[in-house]
């Protein structure tokens, strides 16, 4: 199984226990030793990771950092461990900072078991960055960000690669943050830019409260264009890698989520055609009339909060639908009966 992959089941697992989790040490217990056994070390080998590791501040005595990492015998990496309920602030950030300050460690996490911020001294040599360079939320996963994340496994630490490119991950995130708040509110010195060239007129107030609005649907209406184009070159481009089951084959490559979804659109299908044929891609799980790829009844999109579910088209009805449950889709069955009817005539 690929980190990605085993990443997502992961993320399953903390979906599935974190209403459950209301203390600290549950969170330790039940989600991030098993996070960082997932990473590839041995949590219970002192020599690698030690819980309760001593970072003396000043004249305090005693402190302890919730774990270390170790390696040549050196902390490498410092973890402080909050609950899962809570949400990391800075009072956190401030503990970690302290903590990182008298350790040798190059590399320092604040988490609750879901959110995971990685911080180093990029800025100024043992003194930690209150900036994290990489931050990963296991509910809400993004595949670039996983990819880094599988730097900080065990089997493939480098310490000289990771420093190298957390320094372009800092302000390529501070850089996101920033169009995110334009993008959501923009600034009157970013709507000036912007309308400098459209605009001729004086820009008062009045006029950059009025663009602003503009600007503002400007980009939703944007985006929207791009994941339109994104959607639609997934739809029209067949995978480089296609894996087919029939249903006399082995069904072992589909996930239970997929054939649960599968086999609920195929008992729909019962009285229109009786060789339904599975299919499988990189991209999606697809449902047509036997063995002519042109029949094509659906395709699935299955992601991590709403599915999208794609009709073949016909006639000038919606062929785009999201769901969160399977269920769901009984609400579309008659069209879903209507679409495979016409697929018999391709």
């Amino acid at each position: 199984m690929d980190f990605i992959d085993q990443i997502k089941q992961f993320s399953k697992r903390v979906e599935s226990l974190k209403d459950n989790i209301k203390t600290e040490e549950a969170t330790k217990t039940s989600l991030i030793l098993p996070f960082f056994t997932l990473l590839g070390y041995d949590v219970f080998n002192p020599f690698e990771f030690i819980p309760e590791f001593i970072a003396d501040v000043g004249t305090k005595k005693g402190e302890k950092v919730d774990y270390a990492i170790l390696q040549d015998n050196k902390p490498i990496i410092i973890i402080e461990a909050k609950a899962c309920n809570s949400e990391l602030n800075n009072k956190h950030i401030n503990q970690l900072f302290r903590y990182f300050s008298v350790t040798n460690a190059r590399f320092g996490i604040l988490t609750n078991g879901i959110l995971y911020r990685f911080y180093s001294d990029l800025k100024e040599s043992n003194k930690m960055d209150l900036l994290p360079f990489l931050e990963i939320n296991l509910l809400h996963l993004n595949e670039k960000s996983v990819n880094e994340l599988k730097h900080f496994s065990k089997s493939e630490f480098d310490m000289k690669n990771i420093l190298n490119s957390a320094t372009e991950l800092k302000y390529s995130a501070m850089i996101r943050k920033a169009l995110s708040e334009q993008i959501n509110n923009p600034s009157d010195q970013f709507v000036k830019s912007l309308i400098k060239d459209i605009y001729s007129g004086v820009k008062t107030q009045a006029v950059i409260d009025k663009f602003r609005s503009i600007i503002k649907e400007s980009f939703n209406d944007y985006i929207n264009d791009i994941l339109g184009e994104k959607i639609k070159t997934v739809i029209n481009t067949p995978s480089e890698k296609p894996i087919t089951e029939d249903n006399n084959k082995k069904e072992k490559n589909f996930t239970v989520l997929e054939l649960e979804i599968l086999n609920y659109i195929k008992d729909m299908l019962i009285d229109v055609y009786d060789n339904i044929i599975f299919k499988k891609t990189d991209n999606y799980i697809a449902l047509q009339l036997g063995n002519n790829n042109r029949k094509w009844v659906c395709r699935i999109f299955l992601r991590q909060n709403e599915h999208l579910f794609l009709l073949h088209k016909f006639g000038n009805y919606e062929c785009e639908y999201t769901f969160n449950e399977t269920t769901q889709l009984s609400q579309i069955t008659e069209l879903i009966v209507d679409v495979a009817k016409s697929c018999l005539n391709i």
